[in-house]
């Protein structure tokens, strides 16, 4: 993706080999490409294309794919995202909520996740665009169950209590990384924020399920993670989620470190000592994977 050359970084490129564990192979799949003709067809965004997810091959093999709305340009820059930045050259698509709902209905979907770029152009950060993709894949899906995963809405208001109001199973927001790296990884954003954000979704509508996630290999250490886990689980958040971060390109921050199997063990025990709800922790985890595998398994646990 082509990034605004005032906000390109030079960063030094990954010297650190990637390990056995964090290969994928190519998407070969009959279905796989069944999902992708349904999202060209609909002239849709994914994350799973434009943050250049490596699990794009097992997921859209399912059947499951993370639509991104409110275009494919974002007005910030974080260090760490492969979605193209500037300022948008037009409006939210009008047409784009039911386009989503229409694809969420033609790929059978139980669980879906709606994401979006960050809209600060925008007087209400796009919050009108998400509720309107709710309600429409809730008209023409009533049993699928919607998770969100939105932006922080800096300086617009509160709308994303609009967007609760008319209550998505889930509501998701990243706090990416650890305090100390947010003026580096997330400039534009703050912590402290993004952690009010869902404390005030909960508190505005306990029924609804909140959830964040964090990337490790940033630079970051054990104990600024367990510090920031504790901090999610202080918001009241219910789900959380911890991966591998990857260098998407020369321009983005570069791989401090490659966390093992055994240290994602031991951070998901210690996500289960704090007692989170939902808790998955791996190299390959991203916020989407697996998002509705274990939304599905918490229902028939309840």
């Amino acid at each position: 993706m082509i990034r605004h050359p005032e906000k390109i970084k030079k960063y030094n490129p990954t010297v650190l080999k990637k390990p056995n564990w964090l290969k994928v192979k190519a998407p070969t799949s009959k279905t796989y490409f069944e999902t992708l003709d349904i999202v060209k067809e609909h002239n849709l965004v994914t994350v799973c294309q434009e943050a250049a997810c490596p699990n794009i091959g097992e997921c859209w093999s399912k059947k499951h794919a993370t639509f991104m709305i409110l275009g494919d340009t974002c007005t910030r820059a974080c260090a760490f995202c492969n979605v193209k930045t500037g300022k948008p050259s037009s409006p939210p698509d009008p047409l784009e909520p039911l386009n989503v709902a229409k694809s969420v209905h033609k790929l059978g979907l139980k669980h879906v996740v709606v994401t979006s770029v960050d809209r600060d152009d925008l007087k209400d950060g796009g919050a009108q665009h998400f509720i309107d993709t709710i309600k429409y894949i809730r008209e023409l899906s009533p049993l699928t169950t919607i998770e969100i995963l939105t932006p922080d809405f800096l300086r617009k208001n509160k709308n994303y209590i609009d967007i609760a109001n008319v209550k998505p199973d889930v509501f998701n927001h990243n706090v990416e990384t650890v305090p100390r790296l947010y003026k580096q990884i997330r400039p534009g954003s703050n912590y402290n924020e993004s952690l009010k954000l869902l404390f005030e979704v909960k508190k505005h509508d306990p029924s609804i399920f909140t959830k964040s996630g964090i990337m490790v290999g940033l630079g970051e250490d054990l104990d600024e993670i367990k510090s920031v886990l504790k901090d999610i689980k202080k918001s009241e958040i219910d789900f959380i989620t911890i991966g591998q971060y990857l260098q998407p390109s020369i321009h983005h921050e570069k791989v401090h470190k490659f966390y093992s199997p055994n240290e994602f063990s031991y951070l998901y025990d210690f996500c289960v000592s704090l007692g989170f709800k939902m808790i998955s922790s791996s190299a390959m985890t991203r916020s989407s994977y697996h998002a509705d595998e274990d939304f599905i398994r918490l229902k028939e646990l309840a």
